[in-house]
């Protein structure tokens, strides 16, 4: 445990849950796109779904689809600069199975139809753990470099000569 898990990150509010988790959960999908996004259909579960508005959610999670940090004051903004960017979201309050209370399913698409699907919780202070990538179950927090490999176990896919 380090000290910013005690007092929280570095952070625009109002929330180190709904704003600075929010954040780097829009952020690591953008990761995994790895590539700008054109559309972004944001699935909001639990209190997610009840205070999105409210509490920032909404701007926090499109501030990180679009590469901003925790600490960026464009957070407040990052609506509008979506709109001008011609990042088209849409935010779809509803219900996950078995998910945390500040869950988002973001689905995203680049220019090149390429796209991720990424199921992230916030969990606390600011951390966040990915639960499914492309459906697929995974933990990651994000606060290690992570490799994520993609490959279907076929029986003579690797083999020796």
């Amino acid at each position: 445990m380090n000290v910013f898990d005690i007092i929280g990150p570095i952070m625009i509010g109002p929330s180190s849950s709904h704003t600075a988790g929010a954040v780097r959960i829009g952020y690591m999908a953008r990761l995994l796109l790895g590539e700008e996004a054109v559309h972004a259909h944001i699935l909001l579960h639990g209190s997610f779904a009840h205070t999105y508005k409210g509490h920032g959610t909404d701007r926090a999670l499109v501030a990180g689809i679009m590469g901003m940090k925790t600490d960026d004051e464009r957070i407040r903004k990052s609506l509008k600069i979506a709109e001008e960017k011609g990042l088209h979201v849409e935010f779809e309050p509803g219900e996950i199975s078995d998910a945390h209370p500040n869950t988002a399913l973001i689905t995203l698409t680049s220019a090149t139809n390429k796209k991720i699907s990424l199921q992230g919780s916030s969990v606390g202070g600011g951390n966040i753990i990915v639960t499914k990538i492309d459906g697929m179950a995974v933990k990651i927090t994000g606060q290690s470099p992570t490799l994520v490999v993609v490959h279907k176990d076929t029986p003579g896919m690797i083999a020796l000569q």
